[in-house]
Formats: structure tokens, C-alpha cells, sequence
């Protein structure tokens, strides 16, 4: 998991360099002709407000900045990058310090670049050109630092694709987003629920300003979405005619060029979506380059479904109108695309499949859903039967690494949103009746429905989640003494092991370190010690096994 997240962040940064494709691609420019091509102006009220017109950007007491903006879509995008100036250049700072933080060699930067301008030749083909020209917009605002990488437009588009050709690359379908929707008997009072978690992790800066963005077109409908600066693809959102979309990542080959990125696909139905039905319309128009789940749920329909997207395959998944309830992780259950190799592997090797199963056994004792139940679904850092698998685990629903965790009500149009740590920070209510309804005034202040907020979970305040702050601080440590294979003590290893306990990969990453020094006894214990433990994946439990092998022929 931590690799593939370290290799999304090299992707992320190095995805932008890459901007050498086709001349096509490099001197493509958008539509701006036709749209309101004024400057925004924005006031500065503090460093924790700031006004352009109607639009404007803040921090509310939770930690979370709250985005609001309308107009055609370059005007979306200027007003956009003008309030979160500050904030894009930070994230694309982030971005490329991790190319020199995790490939320092200059001949490894160019073969990537190499590699990645091939995905993107085709890129700008594929982004509707109202979404180009909101990119362009919010470019604008782009560092000048960068420019000798490539231009900011190119910059920004491409980095729309990142999530996906990382998922790709490094098979980040490991990484495991889980989500579910309740109905009718099901739900407490009877209408939709939903519920995700968005276990995206690149570095701890880039979580730290987590963004709820209210856009109001001039076309299509309002909508929020989680977000970042400089990201305006949705990965969770809701419009207010109730229609809902999040995103699971599906095991898929690589792809050998970029088609439309999903999180532009389900940009556009949160855009222009009312029903479950326009939605399938939608995500059957455009060519995808990753296998992706796409709940979508809907006021209208009173129910969610899942349009399972793939570059070659497409399908749709319901659930009988008497179940009430849709489960997803990240292995695919429609007729079409449940019987696919990747897919079979998929449920065989990963943990989608047990996180799957931990959601149906907490529905099952939460027959009721309410957002307090979903709150707490989302943040059970247990395994199957409440067993201790260790905090970090990616088969638990709360895997401790969490962008965000979002809960909706469509028929409401109510949803709550995580602060951090992770989900585990208080769940802001927001309503987009109230939000989408009228003048915001100079002087904004927070959109957040606070009587209707659930408060951070208790687990904050204990010694177990200390430790675990502190095993993270500890784990990167680990980390280096295993690069290096020289540095660490017995007193660190076993200071290291108490910190998470339960977690098999303490173990595992001590065994290998006495193993690759060649200290057969120690290693044999701690490999053994980790076959004890809950193993997130089936190759991981194999590669232990063959270890242990290795250490009693060596020791015979």
C-alpha cells in the first residue's frame, strides 16, 4: 500500500513534467472566445477569508476550506485559482518536491517522462472542451516555478489523469475505497443513505487542506464535491437534484494512452445528471483508460447503483428492489465484468473481498442507517468479528490514511464531510438547499449546518491512536534502516512492535531487515509472529511463507 501510495506521488509530479507528447498536444489551446474573460478581483479579508465578487474561499473552525464559485466555465476556473491561489501553488509544490524526494536520479526522471508522455498524447481529445477551458482558467493561477517543466494549462490537464495511469501503473486498485447505500427498510427513516471513504494517501502535507467546493454553473446544476486545490474532476460529490457519485478503483491493465480521466466522467454527471439512468448515459459517451466503480446515487430514484466502467467493457450492477442496501469496494459484481481475470485475481488476492464482507456484517448489525451508524461504519478500524487487526490495516473499513469519509442524504440534500484525522475528525453538515439559494453577502461565513455536525470520534482522545501517530513517525524510520539495511537496534524493533501490535506488517518489515542481514533466528521469529496476524493480501502472505523456507533450509 505505501508504495503504491509513495509511486502515486511520483506519478502525480512527474505526470505534469511529461508534458513533451505529440506537437498536437503541446500546442492544443481551449475555447475562451464566447466566455466572461474578466480578471477576478479578490479581497483579502484574512488569512482565512477571502472574496471575489459572490465567490468566495474559507476556513471554517473545523479545518476544512469552503470553496464557493459560479459563473461559465473559464470564469469557474479564474475565480477558482484566484481565491485558492495560495493553496494550488502549495499543492504543486508538494506535487514535484516528492520527484526529487523519491527519484533523486535525474536519468530515472527522464525515463518516466519518457514513459508517461506516451498517456497523455491523446489527452486533451478526450476532456470536454468546457472542462479544458475551466482548467485553463484555474492555470492561470499556476506557479511560474514549474514553468520551465512544462506550461501551467498542460500542466493542470494533465494531472487530471494522475489518479488514474497511477492506479494503473502501480495497480492502485490496492488501494481500498469502501462505500455503501441504504434505502426503505434499511435506512432509519426510510430514504437514501450513503457512505465513503476516499483511502487516497499522498504525504500528510497534501491532506492537510482538505476542500468543499460549491460550484453554480451556468449550465447543468449545482453541485459540492471533496476536493483539493487545483482538482476539479469530482471523487465524491452531490447536485441539488440529489444525484450522487463516488469512485472505486478496479484492477485493470496497463493502458497504452489516456482516454477521459474518471474523475472528469463523473464530473460530468454530477454536472448534468438527475437520475441513475442519465447518469449510465453519461459514462457510456466517454472512453475510459482505467476499470473504475462509479456509485451513483439518486433523490429522483430512491435508490444507488454502480455503472462499472473498463476500457473495453461496461457494465451496470443493481440490487433486487427488496434488498434496500449496495455494497462496493474494489472488485466489480456486474454480470459483465465480475467474471474477468483482473477481476477473479482481484477478489482472490486483495482485500477488497474482506472488506466487502466486513461491510455486510456491519449493516447486518446496524439494520437501521442513519448518518451517526454511517459516521461509525466509516471509522471501524476492526476486522471480521470485531477481531484486532491492527490500526493501518487496508482490510479494515478505516484504514487509518483516509483523504476524506462522506456521508450523504440526496432526498435531503444533505451531506456530511470529514475533518481531519482522516474520517475520524468531526463530520460537517452541509445543506444545499440553504447553499444554492441565494446571495452570500461580503462578508461570508461558514456554509456548515452545525446542530446537525457529529462530533470527531472519542478514539482521538486515547493512547491507542497516540500510538499510532507515533508508529507512523516510526514506520518511516523503519523504513530507512531497510533501505539502507543498517541502523536498526533491538530496542527500536521491539519499541516499534509495541506501538501497533496487532498489525502483522511490524513484524513482517523487522523479519525482513534481520533477514537481509542475514540474521536467520531473529527473522524466523518475527516472519513467524506475522503469520499470526492478519495479512492484508494473499501475495503478501505467500512471500513470508517463501522466506520462511529460505531460513530453514539456511538454518538446517
Amino acid at each position: 500500500m505505501k508504495k503504491a501510495a509513495k509511486f502515486l506521488g511520483i506519478v502525480w509530479s512527474l505526470l505534469a513534467i511529461s508534458s513533451c507528447g505529440t506537437s498536437k498536444s503541446l500546442h492544443h489551446q481551449p475555447q475562451v472566445e464566447g466566455y466572461n474573460q474578466t480578471v477576478p478581483i479578490v479581497k483579502k479579508h484574512s488569512a482565512e477569508l477571502f472574496t471575489s465578487g459572490n465567490n468566495f474561499l474559507l476556513k471554517n473552525k473545523q479545518n476544512l476550506w469552503e470553496l464557493y464559485v459560479e459563473g461559465d466555465p473559464l470564469q469557474i476556473g479564474l475565480e477558482t485559482g484566484a481565491l485558492t491561489d495560495s493553496l494550488l501553488k502549495k499543492q504543486e509544490r508538494v506535487f514535484f518536491s516528492k520527484v526529487e524526494e523519491l527519484v533523486p536520479s535525474k536519468s530515472k526522471q527522464k525515463l518516466l517522462r519518457t514513459m508517461l508522455k506516451w498517456y497523455n498524447r491523446k489527452l486533451y481529445l478526450n476532456v470536454p472542451e468546457e472542462y479544458k477551458t475551466e482548467i485553463y482558467g484555474l492555470s492561470r493561477y499556476s506557479s511560474p516555478d514549474f514553468d520551465n517543466i512544462a506550461p501551467p494549462y498542460l500542466r493542470s490537464l494533465y494531472l487530471h489523469g494522475a489518479h488514474d495511469i497511477g492506479h494503473a501503473l502501480q495497480d492502485l486498485a490496492l488501494v481500498g475505497c469502501s462505500s455503501f447505500a441504504a434505502w426503505g427498510e434499511k435506512s432509519e427513516d426510510g430514504s437514501l443513505i450513503l457512505g465513503r471513504n476516499f483511502d487516497f494517501y499522498a504525504g500528510d502535507d497534501f491532506a492537510k487542506d482538505k476542500m468543499v467546493a460549491f460550484v453554480k454553473p451556468d449550465k447543468g446544476h449545482p453541485f459540492m464535491m471533496v476536493t483539493w486545490a487545483g482538482m476539479i474532476g469530482a471523487v465524491s460529490g452531490m447536485n441539488n437534484q440529489g444525484l450522487t457519485v463516488t469512485i472505486n478503483a478496479g484492477k485493470s491493465k496497463i493502458p497504452l494512452i489516456a482516454k477521459t480521466p474518471i474523475s472528469i466522467l463523473t464530473r460530468e454527471i454530477l454536472q448534468y445528471a438527475t437520475t441513475t439512468e442519465e447518469a449510465i448515459a453519461i459514462a457510456k459517451k466517454r472512453k475510459v483508460f482505467v476499470s473504475e466503480s462509479i456509485m451513483v446515487g439518486s433523490a429522483k430514484d430512491k435508490k444507488a447503483i454502480l455503472i462499472e466502467v473498463a476500457p473495453q467493457n461496461f457494465g451496470v450492477y443493481e440490487v433486487p428492489n427488496s434488498n434496500n442496501q449496495l455494497l462496493c469496494s474494489n472488485h466489480f459484481q456486474s454480470a459483465e465484468l465480475k467474471n474477468d481475470k483482473r477481476n477473479v485475481y482481484q477478489i482472490e488476492n486483495s482485500h477488497s473481498q474482506y472488506r466487502y464482507d466486513k461491510l455486510i456484517e456491519d449493516l447486518n448489525e446496524n439494520p437501521k442507517i442513519n448518518p451517526e451508524i454511517a459516521a461509525q461504519i466509516l471509522r471501524d478500524r476492526e476486522g471480521l468479528d470485531d477481531k484486532a487487526i491492527g490500526y493501518g490495516n487496508e482490510k479494515a473499513l478505516n484504514q487509518m490514511l483516509a483523504h476524506h469519509g462522506v456521508i450523504f442524504k440526496p432526498e435531503q440534500r444533505l451531506v456530511w464531510v470529514s475533518a481531519n484525522p482522516y474520517q475520524m475528525g468531526e463530520f460537517v453538515c452541509y445543506d444545499l438547499n440553504k447553499i444554492f439559494g441565494g446571495n452570500h453577502g461580503e462578508n461570508p461565513v461558514s456554509l456548515a449546518e452545525v446542530a446537525l455536525d457529529i462530533p470527531a470520534d472519542p478514539f482521538l482522545q486515547t493512547e491507542s491512536y497516540k500510538n499510532y501517530e507515533q508508529f507512523r513517525i516510526e514506520d518511516r524510520k523503519m523504513d530507512a534502516f531497510l533501505e539502507n539495511k543498517t541502523g536498526m537496534t533491538a530496542d527500536f524493533a521491539k519499541k516499534y512492535q509495541s506501538l501497533n501490535p496487532d498489525f502483522w506488517l511490524v513484524y513482517y518489515k523487522t523479519g525482513r531487515y534481520y533477514f537481509e542481514n542475514k540474521q536467520y533466528d531473529l527473522a524466523k521469529a518475527d516472519f513467524e509472529k506475522a503469520l499470526t496476524k492478519e495479512i492484508t493480501t494473499l501475495p503478501s502472505r505467500k512471500d513470508i511463507e517463501k522466506k520462511l523456507q529460505k531460513i530453514n533450509r539456511k538454518l538446517q
